[in-house]
């Protein structure tokens, strides 16, 4: 059984700073609840009182409510409408999907005369013949029933035949009374049988108990509510015992002192050596729409750590590494965090066409294997590669004939048309005009 604590009340009016004494609307559905205790004492100034999805089975300790306009006991055990006349500011009562099969008892609310609204419906006494004439004749005040407003003609009709439908309802409220007596019966009975058979522990019990129909009564339902509350239990007391068992401690480092490579969060990653700017580039596939806020990176010397959403990653370096000029990145388009991480050591100057960049892959074991390559060109035609050394003074360039020179001169000339001096002298020493 769930009572009403102060712990409780407290807990739920966190909206007024923990205090209950001027506390004015305050909510406690879905706690199981089987009484209505104490409220009356510690919060007197309520206005508004939820306590919907419960168990409560009478409506008992109002009575100091002056305030209280608002009631709201759906979804609770509630088989009569009482002990709510000195509720004065009572406008608002919800009492949907109860038992209330004593519907002359609606005649207690003629006290509230604030009372305007009024919700039964779910209940036994919503299906009896001239339910509704019944109680708009028996609540003058109340304007709306069940979400329809109640107009001027209703209540005349409802007050004309009052007496013929009021002696109905008598006769159809005795015969639920004693449909629910036996309702009780059988429920003792069914009760005392499981009690025979022992504790609902065993899961095919428990799934042939939620699988066999039952009837809707208040019984059941508490019925229901114990063994969900069990099991809720005993799920929470397994949980607890798993999480006492000690985990796989996670190992960073050997007994040397020598940094382990660890993955906990097992993601993807790739290790690769940048030789334009002398340094490792450490790519993890983070999860794109993961929050940085829960990713962590630390970079020391020899290893690099990250944490993702508390679990470790953990990554040995081929090589020392500047912790204090290294770089976190996250991409944007995947989610990636590329941490850049420049070497201590210097590069060695080596020749153009020889630098390649190498990809460290972690993956595998096997160093990869360099091949030398040579350039080679395309030539046209059929080339000859021997060479004869014999035959090399063949291969010198002639001298040059003087006389085609002076040949060549004096076709120049005839052809400019000019003619020589007689004073000009052909010197041999003289180069010719070019």
């Amino acid at each position: 059984m769930v009572r009403i604590t102060i712990e409780l009340v407290r807990k739920r009016s966190e909206h007024n700073e923990g205090e209950i004494s001027t506390l004015e609307e305050l909510s406690l559905h879905q706690e199981d609840i089987e009484k209505i205790e104490y409220l009356q004492n510690w919060c007197r100034e309520l206005r508004i009182l939820l306590l919907q999805s419960n168990l409560i089975s009478r409506i008992e300790n109002l009575n100091k409510m002056k305030r209280l306009e608002y009631l709201n006991l759906a979804l609770n055990n509630i088989e009569c409408i009482e002990n709510l006349e000195r509720c004065e500011s009572l406008e608002k009562l919800d009492l949907t999907l109860n038992f209330i099969g004593e519907l002359t008892s609606v005649a207690s609310l003629k006290a509230n005369v604030h009372l305007h609204t009024l919700y039964l419906t779910g209940n036994p006494c919503t299906e009896f013949s001239g339910y509704r004439d019944y109680v708009i004749a028996t609540l003058p005040q109340l304007q709306i029933l069940d979400a329809e407003t109640i107009f001027k003609s209703d209540r005349i009709r409802a007050l004309q035949c009052y007496e013929d439908v009021a002696q109905k309802i008598m006769e159809q409220q005795e015969n639920y009374k004693g449909k629910r007596e036996k309702q009780r019966q059988e429920h003792q009975q069914k009760q005392m049988a499981n009690e025979a058979l022992g504790e609902m522990d065993d899961p095919e019990k428990l799934k042939k108990f939620w699988d066999e129909l039952c009837d809707n009564s208040p019984e059941t339902r508490v019925e229901l509510a114990t063994i969900s509350r069990k099991q809720k239990e005993q799920e929470r007391n397994r949980q607890k015992g798993n999480e006492d068992n000690p985990k796989r401690s996670i190992r960073l480092f050997r007994d040397d002192g020598q940094p382990l490579s660890v993955n906990e969060p097992r993601i993807p990653f790739s290790l690769t050596e940048n030789n334009d700017n002398n340094s490792f580039v450490l790519d993890i596939g983070v999860y794109r729409h993961l929050d940085t806020s829960l990713i962590d990176a630390d970079v020391q010397p020899k290893y690099v750590r990250v944490y993702i959403k508390g679990k470790v990653f953990q990554m040995v370096l081929p090589e020392a590494v500047h912790p204090d000029k290294s770089t976190a990145k996250r991409s944007q388009s995947t989610g990636h965090l590329v941490i850049e991480m420049p070497k201590v050591r210097e590069a060695s100057i080596i020749s153009s066409h020889s630098q390649n960049p190498k990809t460290i892959s972690k993956t595998s074991r096997t160093p990869p294997s360099v091949t030398n390559s040579r350039r080679e060109y395309l030539e046209i035609g059929k080339t000859d590669t021997s060479m004869d050394f014999s035959l090399i003074t063949n291969t010198l360039p002639k001298p040059v004939d003087e006389s085609f020179l002076l040949d060549f001169r004096s076709v120049t000339m005839s052809v400019s048309g000019k003619t020589a001096s007689a004073s000009f002298e052909d010197n041999n020493e003289v180069p010719p005009l070019e």
